[in-house]
């Protein structure tokens, strides 16, 4: 039984930063795929990034050079780094993992849609201020 518990989430004001964690059990593997989404009320669920245990990572457009994805294996936590924050950026996050992953198609890669991530956390609230 995977599961997943985020933390970290809160309020900044633009510009701020914030790290949240995902602390992950029964995972199968350390190259599995995990990912965080984001969510907002009324709006589809968006991936922002992704990583496997072969080194490959994946940002949305939207985060590219603000957030950085990582994960410590020996801790089975999956972080997420969010930097110049900006009110465009308040969602609630949510950890994934997809232990079939990664895909091979010329190259390794995760899925960057929430389709095929079976594992959820709860999520947890970025709140920006602007």
């Amino acid at each position: 039984q995977v599961r997943l518990v985020e933390s970290g989430g809160g309020s900044v004001q633009s510009g701020g930063s914030l790290r949240l964690s995902c602390t992950a059990s029964g995972v199968t593997g350390t190259s599995d795929c995990m990912a965080w989404f984001r969510q907002v009320p009324g709006k589809a669920r968006e991936g922002v990034a992704s990583i496997d245990g072969y080194g490959g990572i994946y940002y949305a457009n939207s985060v590219k050079d603000r957030f950085t994805i990582s994960q410590d294996n020996a801790k089975h936590t999956l972080y997420l780094q969010l930097n110049s924050l900006s009110p465009e950026d308040t969602a609630r996050y949510y950890c994934a993992a997809d232990p079939e992953g990664p895909y091979y198609s010329g190259g390794y890669y995760c899925l960057h849609t929430p389709v095929g991530y079976n594992y959820w956390g709860q999520g947890t609230q970025v709140t920006i201020s602007s």
